[in-house]
């Protein structure tokens, strides 16, 4: 009995042991496939990505640059058709965005093509600017939007301090007699055309982000150009509609004197319920800033990837599977530029660094024409289109310093060639002091904000 026990206890304890490195084998494999799925995932649909494209554009633009356009133009006819224009020119150049982002299915925009097409320095150089100026410096456009349009109604009849619109952007009956000798008065010099274009394609910015969330898109071949094809003439007939309405309402001189655009139309047509006008402002802005975060943070994320900014940026949180060390980075960098900001300057220093980059890109469509054959392309279109928009994103470059040249854009250019300085010291020589210096705090951040290195998934 004694030798029967013995063995049934040493089967039992032989079942438990196996049982139990089977359990630990499977909990390892669990842990192995969930530590594989740390990655961003294919979330985004048609919906999401029009809601995207539009959210992101009928950000805060069409509430402020109403009166740059008008300035630059001088009359209501041609600020009418600058602004068709702008809709016109961000249709053709988000058609070449779709040929490159069917062909080259990688989240980043146009980092992604200029690293396909011309090698890293000119994809570093544009990340450098991007990430830097460019993507910072329009979100806290929009979030200065939003802080002017949420402290305008506590100030009736004055402009709010500039205090009160830092702080809240750092917390985030009609009639026709204006359009009657709507030519007269118009600037027509070479410069103030390119100016105008700027302040009314900075209303239509954001026809490119859903390129920077690519890899998130589910079946991008089919709903990027969809995306792209029903938001943005969408968009172009609605801000058409939208300064028409403006005009009918106030007078060129009455639309220049005003410190918020749209609470002066509220006010005029909306009388009892005039607060709804900067309410909606609100909601909008602050819907764009979230858009604008959003695809920043991607490129971002993209770049360190690369190897072409630090790891850390690189890295996802392991419980929401979001870049979250790029997104408070672009946070970071976008409080700064509220503090010194005014919004017009940072308009124009935006628009000229981003055509640059996106005569580049679409110049690089060409390129890939003949240098990328074998790629495949589900969407190709006609050649003529990037053609058009290469030559108009030179015009858009070279028009203001022609015209009236300033030392702003020289700082601009040689900050932008700056960036080959960083390219060499950091990433062509690849000074190792720099690791030794980043790796103790890189694996700080990684507890702290618990993230760790994107995987893709097999």
């Amino acid at each position: 009995m004694d030798e029967e026990n013995l063995r049934k206890r040493q089967n039992n304890t032989g079942m438990k042991n196996g049982n139990l490195a089977a359990d630990k084998l499977e909990l390892k494999g669990t842990k192995q496939n969930e530590r594989e799925h740390v990655a961003l995932k294919q979330q985004v649909g048609l919906i999401s990505g029009i809601s995207l494209i539009v959210g992101t554009m009928i950000g805060s633009g069409i509430f402020i640059s109403p009166k740059a356009v008008l300035l630059h133009t001088g009359a209501v006819g041609p600020c009418l058709i600058v602004w068709t224009a702008c809709g016109v020119l961000a249709t053709l150049g988000a058609l070449c965005y779709v040929d490159l982002g069917t062909m080259i299915t990688k989240s980043g925009g146009e980092y992604s093509y200029l690293l396909e097409a011309f090698g890293p320095i000119p994809a570093f150089l544009y990340s450098w600017m991007c990430i830097v100026v460019v993507k910072p410096s329009s979100f806290a456009i929009i979030c200065l939007s939003f802080a002017d349009y949420a402290a305008t109604p506590f100030y009736p009849g004055c402009k709010p301090p500039q205090i009160v619109i830092k702080c809240l952007a750092a917390v985030a009956i009609r009639n026709t007699e204006n359009f009657k000798n709507s030519f007269d008065g118009a600037q027509t010099s070479f410069g103030s055309i390119s100016l105008a274009f700027y302040n009314g394609l900075w209303s239509y910015d954001g026809w490119n982000q859903l390129n920077f969330i690519t890899e998130e898109l589910k079946n991008p071949y089919r709903n990027l150009p969809l995306s792209i094809i029903i938001g943005i003439p969408l968009v172009t007939v609605c801000y058409i509609l939208v300064n028409i309405a403006y005009f009918t309402v106030m007078t060129p001189a009455e639309l220049l004197q005003s410190s918020a655009v749209a609470v002066t139309f509220g006010d005029r047509v909306l009388t009892p319920a005039s607060w709804l006008v900067p309410l909606f402002v609100v909601f909008s802005t602050f819907g764009a800033a979230n858009g604008s975060c959003f695809t920043a943070g991607r490129l971002t994320f993209v770049t360190a990837r690369e190897g072409h900014m630090v790891k850390i940026l690189s890295y996802i949180n392991v419980r929401y599977l979001t870049p979250s060390p790029a997104l408070l980075f672009n946070g970071f960098l976008a409080i700064l530029y509220i503090i010194p900001a005014d919004i017009n300057t940072l308009i124009n220093y935006f628009s000229f660094a981003s055509w640059i980059f996106y005569g580049l890109t679409t110049f690089s469509l060409i390129v890939m024409r003949f240098t990328r054959k074998s790629l495949n392309r589900p969407v190709k279109i006609p050649m003529v289109l990037p053609i058009v928009v290469t030559i108009v994103s030179i015009y858009l470059v070279l028009a203001p310093i022609i015209d009236s040249p300033e030392l702003a854009y020289l700082y601009c250019s040689l900050f932008i060639v700056g960036g080959l300085i960083f390219y060499v010291l950091f990433i062509y020589l690849h000074f190792n002091w720099t690791r030794k210096v980043i790796r103790p705090i890189t694996k700080y951040l990684q507890l702290l904000m618990e993230v760790a290195p994107a995987e893709t998934e097999m």
